[in-house]
């Protein structure tokens, strides 16, 4: 799987922007692979999604929450397995 990189840039008035970049690419040939191969867990533990570490960071700050708050709070990882703009990353596609 591809690895997130933190890229650091020089702003306007000396900020300094921080940057994510993560290939997202092999980890949605893996979900496609798996999709196709009916391969998502059992009926009592289903594998419902593979998020690249990029996306998590994203809706983190997007939520303006800790990563404790997403870990703690299901609601949060419910609410990204039931985007649809985030469809590509879910191996199961049940509601979840």
């Amino acid at each position: 799987m591809s690895e997130m990189q933190t890229k650091f840039h020089s702003g306007e008035d000396d900020a300094l922007i921080v940057e994510s970049v993560q290939d997202c690419t092999p980890i949605v040939e893996r979900v496609a692979e798996l999709v196709a191969t009916g391969d998502t867990g059992s009926k009592d533990m289903r594998h419902a999604a593979s998020f690249p570490n990029v996306i998590v960071e994203q809706y983190i700050n997007d939520a303006g929450i800790t990563f404790a708050e997403f870990v703690r709070n299901p609601v949060h990882a419910q609410r990204m397995l039931n985007d649809p703009a985030l469809r590509a990353f879910r191996v199961w596609p049940g509601r979840v």
